[in-house]
C-alpha cells in the first residue's frame, strides 16, 4: 500500500514517501527533489515537470495551475486574481471558468485547470511508482492552502480521481508543516503546559500563517491567517516593473509588449532577488532582449526594500489576524518558524521579527516540509504503517452556515453551524419543522474570511420529496464537515411523533360479579422514522459525465505519452544496434572494392 504525500505548489512540485526508516523526498528523472509545476505540448508529445520547463516550444508551458484553478472556481471577474492572470505568458479564457488550449497530435484541445492539475498529480504518481519499484500508487495525502473554498477542494478531489489517485485527506499546508515539526520533538508541551508556535509560509503566490499548540499527545491548530494574493512572485514583479521602466527610458524598448522578452526579464528578476538575499547588490544582464539590444541594470538591496515597502506591510496583516484569532498573546509564542520559497527575502524576516518580537527560526526545510508532513499524515492514516499515537486537530478556516426558505439555521451563538477556529472533522445534527420537501443551502457566513472577490455560495441540498403525516412533523438532518474540509448533508429523516388515545380492559383474576369490568384509558405514543432522499447541487463542481470525459481524455494522452516513449526507446535501440553491428563487421574488403571501382572509372 502506498504511503505518499504530494505538495502541489503554484511553481514547484514535491513528492515524499514514508519508509520504515523515515520520510524520503522522491527524486525526478533529473535527480532533483523539486520539479517545475509546468506542462507543455509539442506536435506529438506532452511534457511535464523539468522537460516542460526546458522545452523549446512555440508556446510557453502552462504554469500557475493553482492560480488558474482559483480563477475557475468562484472568484468574480473584477477580482485581483483574474487581473493577475493577464500576466501569464499564455492565453487563458476566463469567461465561465479559466480554460487554456493546446495543439496536440494535429488537433486543438481545451483544458480546464482541473485537468491540468490532474496531469501534475499523475506526474507525481509516476515518480512515486518508479521509486517504489513499479508498485501501484493510489492512497495519498495532498496539501491545499487553508483559504481554498469548497469548490477548489472538490476540484482537487476531481483531479485526483482523473489521475487515478485516492486521497485519504486534503491537508492544509501549515497543518502538514506543523505535523512534521511536532512529531519528532519531545521538548514540546511538557509540565509547563502546551507550547505555542507560529508558522509563517511565504510561498510563490500566497502567504499563510498558523498558530499551533503542541503537547505530548498531539497538535492543535488554533487559527489561520492568509493573504491569497501575496507571494514571492509579487517581489519578482516589483523588480520586473522597475527594470522594464528603466530599460524603456535608457534603451527605448518596451518589454511589457513582448511575451518572450517579458519571460526572460522575469526570470532574470527572480535570479536578482535571490542574489539580493545574500548580497548588497544585484546585476541584471540580458543579451538580445529585444531588437538585438543587450540590456544591463543594477539594483541595491536598500532600493529593492523601498520598492517593496507596501508588500512588506501586507506580510504582517495575516500574522496579526492569526495571533488575534488564536486568543493568545505574543508573549506566549515559543517560537516563529519561517518557511516557503518566498521567505528568503531578508526584509521579510526583518518585519516578522519586529512584529513577533523574536527572531524567526528556519529549522525546517522550506521547500520540503509540506510534502514531508503529508507523507507523515498518510502513514498515520494507513493500516500498513505503525506510527506513534499523535493527534492532529486542524481548525476550520472560514465559518460555514446553512439557510432554508425560513432564514438562516442559527445556533445560540451565531448563524454558523461550523464556526471558524473550531476543530474538524465535525458532525452537526439539527431538527427542522417541515411538512414538505425543501432546499437546504450552504454558504460562507462572512465574506471577509475568504480571499477578496470569492463567492460565498457553496451549494444546495434538496431534501425530499416527502409527505408529512402531521402538521408539526420534524426533519432531522445530519451534516458532516469531513477530513477534506468538505461539507455535506449525510442523511435526513422525517420523524413523526404523535400520540393516540386507546381504551383497553385490564384482565385481573378477581371476583367481578355485580361490578362492571374495569376499563382504563391510556395514551399510546408512536414514533415513525422515514429516510428522505437528498439531491446535491454543488457550485462549480464537475458532473459525473464531465469527470468521465476528463478521465477518458487523460487516458488517451497517457497512452500517447507511452507510445512516444516506446518509440523513442526503439529508435535508440536501433541506433545502438547499427553502431554495434558496424563495429563488428570487417570493412576492409569493401574498402578494396571501392578503390578498384574508382580505378576502373578513371581508366575509362
Amino acid at each position: 500500500m502506498s504511503v505518499v504525500g504530494f505538495d502541489v505548489g503554484n511553481d514547484t512540485l514535491v513528492a515524499a514517501a514514508a519508509r520504515q526508516r523515515g520520510i524520503d523526498v522522491l527524486l525526478n528523472a533529473e535527480s532533483k527533489r523539486e520539479s517545475p509545476a509546468a506542462i507543455a505540448f509539442s506536435r506529438n508529445a506532452r511534457l511535464i515537470g523539468c522537460h516542460a520547463a526546458s522545452a523549446s516550444s512555440a508556446h510557453a508551458p502552462f504554469s500557475s495551475v493553482k492560480r488558474l484553478l482559483m480563477g475557475a472556481t468562484g472568484r468574480h471577474p473584477d477580482s485581483s486574481l483574474l487581473r493577475d492572470l493577464s500576466r501569464l505568458p499564455f492565453p487563458a479564457a476566463v469567461g465561465g471558468g479559466a480554460v487554456v488550449h493546446a495543439d496536440h497530435i494535429g488537433r486543438r484541445i481545451a483544458l480546464s485547470p482541473t485537468h491540468l492539475l490532474s496531469m501534475l498529480l499523475a506526474y507525481l504518481k509516476q515518480l512515486a511508482e518508479a521509486d517504489l519499484g513499479g508498485a501501484p500508487v493510489a492512497d495519498c495525502v495532498i496539501s491545499v492552502p487553508c483559504y481554498f473554498t469548497q469548490a477548489q477542494r472538490r476540484a482537487y478531489l476531481d483531479a485526483a480521481a482523473i489521475a487515478g489517485l485516492r486521497p485519504l485527506r486534503l491537508m492544509h499546508d501549515l497543518a502538514a508543516t506543523a505535523l512534521g515539526y511536532g512529531l519528532y520533538r519531545s521538548d514540546l508541551g511538557g509540565s509547563g503546559g502546551p507550547t505555542c508556535v507560529a508558522f509563517v509560509d511565504v510561498g510563490q503566490c500566497d502567504t499563510q500563517v498558523a498558530v499551533v499548540s503542541f503537547d505530548m499527545s498531539g497538535m492543535k491548530v488554533l487559527s489561520h491567517g492568509f493573504d491569497a494574493d501575496l507571494g514571492g512572485r509579487d517581489f519578482d514583479e516589483v523588480l520586473f516593473e522597475h527594470f522594464a521602466e528603466e530599460f524603456k527610458d535608457r534603451y527605448m524598448i518596451d518589454v511589457t509588449g513582448n511575451v518572450k522578452a517579458s519571460m526572460r526579464l522575469r526570470a532574470a528578476c527572480e535570479k536578482a532577488k535571490k542574489v539580493l538575499s545574500a548580497n548588497a547588490e544585484a546585476v541584471v544582464n540580458i543579451e538580445c532582449l529585444i531588437e538585438e539590444k543587450d540590456v544591463r541594470g543594477v539594483i541595491r538591496r536598500e532600493d529593492f526594500e523601498k520598492l517593496c515597502a507596501r508588500l512588506l506591510e501586507r506580510v504582517v496583516e495575516p500574522c496579526n489576524r492569526a495571533v488575534t484569532d488564536s486568543r493568545i498573546g505574543l508573549e506566549r509564542l515559543h517560537s516563529v518558524e519561517l518557511v516557503g520559497s518566498g521567505s528568503r527575502v531578508p526584509a521579510i524576516a526583518k518585519v516578522l521579527k519586529e512584529f513577533f518580537r523574536k527572531e524567526p527560526s528556519r529549522t525546517l526545510n522550506s521547500s520540503e516540509c509540506v510534502a514531508r508532513g503529508c507523507a507523515l499524515q498518510c502513514a498515520m492514516l494507513s493500516p500498513t504503517f505503525r506510527v506513534r499515537e499523535y493527534e492532529v486537530h486542524d481548525a476550520i478556516p472560514a465559518s460555514i452556515g446553512f439557510y432554508t426558505s425560513d432564514g438562516p439555521v442559527s445556533t445560540l451563538s451565531s448563524d454558523a453551524l461550523f464556526r471558524r477556529g473550531l476543530p474538524f472533522p465535525s458532525v452537526k445534527i439539527i431538527t427542522l419543522q417541515k411538512n414538505d420537501s425543501f432546499s437546504f443551502d450552504a454558504y460562507y457566513v462572512d465574506a471577509n474570511e475568504l480571499p477578496p472577490g470569492t463567492s460565498t455560495d457553496i451549494g444546495s441540498f434538496q431534501i425530499g420529496p416527502f409527505q408529512a403525516h402531521m402538521e408539526a412533523s420534524k426533519v432531522k438532518v445530519k451534516i458532516r464537515l469531513n477530513l477534506h474540509g468538505l461539507v455535506s448533508v449525510e442523511s435526513a429523516a422525517l420523524i413523526d411523533d404523535y400520540q393516540r388515545n386507546a381504551t383497553s380492559a385490564d384482565h385481573m383474576e378477581v371476583d367481578t360479579s355485580g361490578d362492571d369490568m374495569g376499563h382504563k384509558s391510556r395514551s399510546e405514543r408512536s414514533i415513525q422514522r422515514q429516510e428522505l432522499p437528498i439531491t446535491e447541487y454543488i457550485c462549480c463542481a464537475m458532473s459525473k459525465q464531465e469527470l468521465l470525459e476528463a478521465q477518458e481524455q487523460e487516458h488517451q494522452l497517457a497512452y500517447q505519452d507511452k507510445l512516444m516513449e516506446r518509440t523513442k526507446d526503439r529508435k535508440n535501440a536501433l541506433e545502438s544496434y547499427v553502431y554495434d553491428t558496424r563495429n563488428k563487421v570487417d570493412l576492409q574488403p569493401f574498402y578494396f572494392f571501392s578503390r578498384t571501382i574508382f580505378w576502373l572509372i578513371n581508366c575509362f
